[in-house]
This record gives C-alpha cells, structure tokens and sequence, in this order.
C-alpha cells in the first residue's frame, strides 16, 4: 500500500474511543501510552490489540520548524530519506509535528479471541476500572497502525496547546 492510500484509509478509520486525559508535559518528556486495537486480517473475527507508548521529547539538537523525528514507528523498513519522505507528505497536507522526538515502542502485540467491538468493550473497562487517565483508546486500520498512532498523537498535542501556552507564559513571568 502506498503513503497516500495508507494515510487516507487511517483517516478514515480511526477512532479514538478514549483519549488521554492528562495534558503533555510542556517541558519535559511524556509519555504516551496506548492501545491500539484493529480487526484481525489474519484471523478473521479476532482483534489485533498493540501496546505501547510515544515518547514525546526534546531532541538532543536543535531542529528547524517542522522537522520533527519520528522513531519506532516501523513504517515499513524505511531509509531516513523515506522517512523524510513521509513527514514532508503530512507538511503537505497541513499537518505539522512540533521540532520534538516521537519515539514508539511496541511492548505487546497480541491477538484477542473476540470480535473488535467486543475488545473495546474489554479494554474501555479495564482503563476506567484502573483509573487511567494517561493511556489512550484507538481503533484503525491493522496494516496503517503507525498512522493511526500518529493521528492520536496530533489529537493529544493539539488537547495541550492550551495548557503549554499557560505553561510558557507563567514560565516567561517568572
């Protein structure tokens, strides 16, 4: 599948059944964890369910505008040219990362016996019934997972523009 009908498809089906409730960190790195589930391409009537985390940090040299590292992310054994590739292709359709390292990493993937309503149904219970309001719910494609990961990621900073501004004008008081 090529970027762009990978991009338009997670466009289109992802979900994000629980988003996380804490603001990111304005000066400091956060983490981001989440679920990600998808339906089974392989085992038709079970659910893919990924775990992991983005690190969102700062990277350790300055970088221009627009220019952010994205790491883990496996998109498809890609060279940092293709790489570049790819976020030029997200500048293009108006999307813009802060200068910032988003690092991925995978701690599970693992196949749930059930339909995918039935997984949201069980993970939707469990976040809740842990009280966890750092980790987030997403549903998409199962072969564009990193986009749908990276469409939560953007909803997350854009849910934290408004606590960073208050961050960095209390921080510029001082």
């Amino acid at each position: 599948m090529d970027i762009e009908k990978a991009w338009e498809k997670a466009l289109k089906y992802t979900e994000i059944i629980r988003p996380r409730v804490e603001p990111l960190n304005t000066f400091k790195t956060t983490h981001l964890p989440y679920i990600f589930l998808a339906e089974s391409s392989v085992n038709v009537g079970d659910s893919v369910v990924r775990k992991g985390e983005v690190l969102v940090e700062k990277p350790s040299i300055i970088l221009p505008p627009d220019s952010p590292q994205l790491e883990g992310f496996d998109f498809e054994d890609v060279s940092r040219h293709q790489q570049d590739m790819i976020i030029n292709f997200l500048l293009v359709r108006g999307i813009g990362f802060p200068s910032l390292k988003y690092n991925n990493k995978t701690y599970s993937l693992d196949i749930f016996e059930g339909r995918l309503f039935k997984a949201i149904e069980k993970y939707s219970h469990e976040l809740q019934k842990e009280e966890n309001v750092t980790s987030g719910l997403v549903i998409g494609p199962e072969d564009c997972w990193q986009f749908s990961v990276l469409i939560f990621v953007c909803m997350q900073i854009i849910r934290s523009t408004d606590n960073d501004i208050k961050n960095l004008m209390n921080r510029g008081r001082r």
